[in-house]
C-alpha cells in the first residue's frame, strides 16, 4: 500500500515537469523552425546576390578575353590592310620584282610590322611568295612557312572576308604554335582596281603574351580544343576555358585560366555571420522565454494539479487558495473553484434525489421514442388523404357506356379501349402505392408496440444483449424515415450484414431517434432535400455505425451539451430527451454514442460504437 500511494506522488510531482519539458521542447523546435527559416531566407537572398556578382565577374573575364584576343588579331588586320591598299603590292602582284621582295619582303621590313609570317597570294590561292621568321633571333624559319603556305592554300580567303569589307583577322594552329592571322585585298592605295589577289600576315601568340595581356595567369591549349565557353567552379577557385576560333568560326585553341572566388566566399561568409549572430539571438530569446514560462505558468498549474491531487485522494471539495491575478491562470483558477462548488452542489443534489425521479425520466424517454415512432404513421395518413384520386370515375362510366354502343367508328373504340387501359393500370399503380405505405404504417406502428412491450423488462433491468443485424435494423428504420419529415430524404446504407451486440428493440430505437434528428436538420437547412448516409466499420472487437446527413449541423463548442436532459439545437424545440435518452442505452448496452460537425450548415454525424457479436461469422455463414 504505502509503494501504491507513492506512485501516483511522484507522478505528480513529474507532471508539471513534464509539461514544461514539452514547452521546452516546444519553444526549442520553434527556435529551430526559426533559425532554419532565417537561415533558408538569408541564403535565398544573399547566395544569389553574390552568385550574380560572381556570374557578372565570370561574364566580364569572358568578354575580356575576347576583347584581348580581338584587339590582338585586329592589329595585325590594320596591318595587313596598310600592304593591301598599297600601289606598290598592286604592282607587285601583277609584275614580281625583286626589289619589291627585297624592301618591303625583308626582315627589317617584318620586325618593324611585328609580324612573323606574311605571304602574297593569288585570286587562284597560288602562294606567289611567303616568309617566316622568328621575331627574336630574326631568323628563317622554313617549317612555319610551310605551314603557314599548306594553311592558306587549303583557306578560301574571299569567305573569310565579309560582305563590303576588304579585310579580316582569324587564327591558325601553326603546328604547336597559335597565330593571329589577318587577310586584306590587294588593292590601289586609294581602295580602286580590281584586286590581285591577298596579303596574308601572321603574328604568333603564345601562354606568356596572353598572360600579360589579360594580366593574370592562362595558358593557350591546343590539344583539345572546346566548342563553347566552360566555367568549372571549385571551392576557391573558377576555371575559365573560352574557346579561340579560326577563320570558319571553329574552335582551334582554348584560352584556360583560373580566378579567385573572392565574392561567393565573400558571400558565404557575410551568411555564416547572420546565420550565427541569428542563431544566437533566438537561444537568448528562447531562455528568456523558458524562464518566464516557468515561473508564470508551470508553477501555478503545478499548485493547481497538487491540490487536484489532495481532492483526488481525500474526496474534500476545499477549494484552491491562490494569490489574486487578473490573468488566464487567474481565471484558471476562479473556474477550478466554481466547478468544486458546483460539484459539491451536484453531489448533495445526487444524494436527495429518489427513485421517482428516474422512474418519471425514463417514462417521458420512452413517451419521446413512441411519438417519434407515431410521426411516420401521421405523414403516411396524411398523405394517403390528401393524395387525389388518379381518374375520375365518372369519366371512366362515360368511356364504359360508350364502348357498349355499337354505332360508335372503329377509331373511336380503339382510343377508348386505350384509355380504359390506361385507366385500369393507373389504378393499379395507385392500390400498389397505398398498399406499400400501409406497410410502411404497420411497421411503424410494429415499432410503437415493441417500445410499449419491452418498457416494463426495460425499466427494471439491464437489457438483454443478443447478436443483432445492424445493416437490417438500418434499412429498416430508413425506410420509415423517408416518412418522418415534408423533405425529400435520399438514404444511403450497406447491404452486408454487420453483426453486433446489443438490444435489438433499444437499440432500433436508437437507430429511429438518429434519423429522425437527421430528418429535422435537414429540414431546418431549408433546402426541402437532403441526403443521409450510413456506413458500418468493424473495428477488431468493436463494431462502428456512422450515420451521416448534410443538414444545419451545430457548433462544435456545444457537442459536450448535446447530451444533457432538456437540450436541444433548434430554439422551436422543447424537451431534448432524445439524444440523452439514446446516450444513456448506449451505454445500458456496453457501447457509446458521438455526435460530431464541423459548424453551422456543415451537415452531423452519429458515431455508435458497440462489441463485435462473437457469433457473427456462424451467423452471416447461415
Amino acid at each position: 500500500m504505502p509503494d501504491e500511494a507513492a506512485a501516483p506522488r511522484r507522478g505528480r510531482r513529474l507532471s508539471p515537469r513534464t509539461l514544461g519539458a514539452k514547452l521546452v521542447l516546444i519553444l526549442t523546435g520553434v527556435g529551430l523552425m526559426g533559425a532554419i527559416a532565417l537561415t533558408g531566407f538569408l541564403f535565398l537572398v544573399i547566395t544569389p546576390s553574390f552568385n550574380q556578382l560572381e556570374q557578372g565577374a565570370v561574364t566580364g573575364h569572358v568578354d575580356r578575353t575576347h576583347a584581348v584576343l580581338g584587339e590582338f588579331a585586329t592589329k595585325v588586320e590594320q596591318t595587313v590592310r596598310d600592304y593591301g591598299d598599297w600601289n606598290d603590292s598592286y604592282e607587285y602582284m601583277a609584275h614580281q620584282t625583286k626589289a619589291f621582295e627585297e624592301d618591303s619582303f625583308s626582315t627589317l621590313a617584318m620586325v618593324n610590322l611585328g609580324v612573323n609570317g606574311m605571304a602574297y597570294v593569288g585570286n587562284d590561292r597560288k602562294i606567289v611568295i611567303a616568309r617566316w621568321i622568328d621575331l627574336d633571333t630574326q631568323a628563317d624559319i622554313a617549317p612555319l612557312r610551310e605551314r603557314l603556305t599548306q594553311a592558306i592554300g587549303g583557306i578560301d580567303l574571299a569567305r573569310t572576308l565579309k560582305k563590303g569589307e576588304s579585310s579580316a583577322s582569324f587564327y591558325l594552329r601553326l603546328g604547336d604554335q597559335l597565330a593571329a592571322v589577318g587577310v586584306a585585298q590587294v588593292r590601289r592605295s586609294d581602295g580602286t582596281g580590281d584586286p590581285r589577289g591577298y596579303v596574308v600576315m601572321a603574328r604568333t601568340i603564345g601562354s606568356e603574351q596572353l598572360s600579360t595581356l589579360l594580366q593574370l595567369k592562362s595558358r593557350i591549349d591546343l590539344s583539345n580544343p572546346l566548342a563553347d565557353v566552360t566555367v568549372t567552379r571549385h571551392d576557391r577557385t573558377i576555371d575559365i576555358a573560352v574557346p579561340i576560333r579560326g577563320p570558319d568560326n571553329r574552335p582551334v585553341a582554348t584560352a584556360d585560366y583560373s580566378v579567385a572566388r573572392d565574392l561567393s566566399l565573400l558571400g558565404t561568409r557575410m551568411l555564416g555571420l547572420a546565420v550565427v549572430g541569428s542563431v544566437v539571438l533566438l537561444a537568448l530569446v528562447l531562455w528568456v522565454l523558458r524562464l518566464v514560462i516557468s515561473r508564470m505558468v508551470i508553477r501555478p498549474l503545478h499548485r493547481v494539479e497538487k491540490h487536484m491531487g489532495v481532492v483526488r485522494q481525500s474526496g474534500g471539495l476545499g477549494l484552491l487558495t491562490e494569490e489574486p491575478r487578473r490573468d488566464e491562470i487567474g481565471s484558471l483558477v476562479t473556474s477550478f473553484n466554481s466547478m468544486l462548488r458546483q460539484l459539491k452542489d451536484l453531489r448533495e443534489q445526487l444524494e436527495v434525489q429518489s427513485f421517482t425521479l428516474g422512474r418519471s425520466e425514463s417514462a417521458v424517454a420512452v413517451m419521446h421514442n413512441v411519438r417519434n415512432a407515431l410521426n411516420p404513421i401521421s405523414t403516411v395518413l396524411s398523405q394517403g388523404l390528401a393524395t387525389p384520386p388518379v381518374l375520375d370515375q365518372a369519366m371512366l362510366d362515360r368511356a364504359f357506356g360508350e364502348l357498349l354502343r355499337d354505332d360508335v367508328p372503329l377509331v373511336r373504340r380503339q382510343k377508348l379501349v386505350a384509355f380504359a387501359a390506361a385507366a385500369t393500370q393507373a389504378i393499379g399503380e395507385e392500390r400498389e402505392e397505398r398498399r406499400r405505405q400501409m406497410e410502411i404504417g404497420r411497421e411503424a406502428l410494429h415499432n410503437v408496440l415493441e417500445i410499449i412491450g419491452k418498457q416494463q423488462e426495460a425499466a427494471h433491468e439491464r437489457p438483454q444483449l443478443e447478436s443483432c443485424d445492424i445493416s437490417e435494423l438500418v434499412a429498416r428504420n430508413a425506410t420509415i424515415a423517408r416518412y418522418s419529415g415534408e423533405c425529400s430524404i435520399g438514404v444511403s446504407f450497406p447491404s452486408r450484414p454487420h453483426w453486433a451486440l446489443a438490444n435489438r428493440i433499444i437499440l432500433s430505437q436508437v437507430i429511429g431517434n438518429l434519423f429522425s434528428n437527421a430528418a429535422e436538420a435537414i429540414a431546418a437547412a431549408g433546402r426541402g432535400t437532403g441526403t443521409i448516409t450510413v456506413s458500418v466499420h468493424e473495428l477488431g472487437d468493436r463494431v462502428e455505425l456512422v450515420i451521416r446527413d448534410d443538414g444545419e449541423g451545430f457548433d462544435p463548442e456545444s457537442a459536450p451539451t448535446l447530451f444533457q436532459r432538456g437540450f436541444s439545437t433548434r430554439e422551436h424545440k422543447s424537451g431534448g430527451l432524445g439524444l440523452h435518452w439514446c446516450a444513456n442505452s448506449m451505454v445500458a448496452m456496453e457501447g457509446s454514442l458521438q455526435l460530431l460537425s464541423e459548424g453551422k450548415g456543415t451537415g452531423a454525424r452519429a458515431v455508435l460504437t458497440l462489441k463485435a457479436a462473437p457469433a457473427a461469422a456462424e451467423e452471416l455463414a447461415a
